[in-house]
């Protein structure tokens, strides 16, 4: 369970002397305070939090990779034929000038009026006049090809030095979110058997709480049960992922991240969808929560930084985070900023 953050100022060393604290006190035998381990749970949110923002990014910057690869790939291509179009043009244009210089270069209007035979002279002129607009067209298209193989050259420059630079993006986010994570793993470490369990504990009281705050408006009653046909498939195979590790940048077959798992889950159900949750937030159908059924999915926090696909009865199936695995858990447990539909 994650809230958004909440102590954007709070570090992750002040809540590891927390943490230590928290150990001190309970080899002492003293019942730590419930508030400092409300401040280290609130920290550790925050670090998965913002892995999980740095997640997403990174997600997006790789889908922006592998478009660009495809492009500068296509356009290498295109200046490939562009160059041996040029060759031969080239080629041809030199053996039209060497026929020209054999035939001394005599406009077809002087061949006509030296000629001792006028019929054979105007057969000859008329060749001529085809030859020196063959000759003309070839000159055009060369001039054409060399513009077209300058920009495509350029194009292919271009698209590289952005491939480049979502390159450079994605090892800035994979750097922001293995910070955060050791961050927070570090944090958990720290604490003591018995403070893990305590925290574990309070994450499982809130989620409850936060759970029956929600069912106590009704909205079960309100809500579809019946999936359609492809949401029955994306729920099915969400359901044999139950299990697997959550690792951020993963879309199966033996991990995921949040949103690897929804896109995965809707595409063997044959529809494609975006690949991060920002992105299906931002691009699918959206649907009131209370007007939402089976295989729909759950976007959480202001930021649309988590998604789920919701399983019926008031459960999702999410990967949380890291160091945790896919699992069915309570909708509300997370703060929901809304549902969106990818069979629309």
């Amino acid at each position: 369970m994650r809230r958004p953050l909440r102590r954007h100022g709070y570090r992750a060393a002040t809540a590891v002397a927390l943490a230590c604290a928290l150990t001190a006190a309970s080899q002492q035998g003293a019942r730590a305070d419930p508030r400092t381990l409300t401040e280290v749970q609130n920290e550790l949110e925050s670090l998965y939090h913002q892995a999980e923002v740095a997640t997403d990014k990174y997600n997006a910057a790789d889908g922006k990779v592998k478009s660009q690869k495809r492009r500068v790939s296509a356009l290498d291509a295109q200046v490939r034929a562009a160059e041996a179009k040029l060759t031969r043009l080239n080629s041809a244009a030199g053996a039209t000038a060497r026929a020209q210089y054999r035939a001394g270069g005599v406009p077809a209007e002087l061949q006509f009026a030296l000629a001792s035979d006028p019929s054979r002279a105007l057969d000859n002129a008329g060749l001529a006049l085809q030859a020196q607009q063959n000759a003309q067209n070839l000159l055009t298209e060369l001039k054409t090809t060399k513009s077209a193989l300058r920009t495509r050259t350029d194009e292919a420059a271009a698209e590289l030095e952005r491939l480049r630079a979502s390159r450079r993006a994605m090892a800035t986010q994979r750097r922001t979110i293995e910070r955060h994570i050791a961050e927070a793993k570090a944090l958990e470490s720290s604490l003591a058997a018995k403070e893990r369990a305590r925290l574990a504990a309070l994450e499982k009281q809130e989620s409850d709480r936060a759970q029956a705050k929600w069912e106590s408006t009704g909205i079960l009653d309100k809500v579809g049960t019946d999936a359609t046909a492809a949401g029955r498939k994306a729920l099915a195979f969400a359901a044999r992922q139950i299990g697997k590790p959550y690792v951020w940048g993963a879309e199966g077959p033996d991990s995921f991240d949040c949103s690897g798992l929804t896109s995965q889950a809707w595409l063997a159900a044959g529809v494609t969808i975006p690949r991060t949750s920002e992105m299906q937030w931002a691009q699918l159908k959206h649907v009131p929560v209370e007007e939402m059924r089976p295989g729909d999915l759950i976007i959480y926090f202001s930021d649309a930084s988590h998604v789920a696909i919701y399983a019926g009865g008031g459960n999702i199936i999410s990967a949380p985070r890291p160091g945790r695995y896919v699992y069915e858990s309570p909708a509300a447990s997370m703060q929901i900023l809304g549902v969106v539909r990818p069979d629309a």
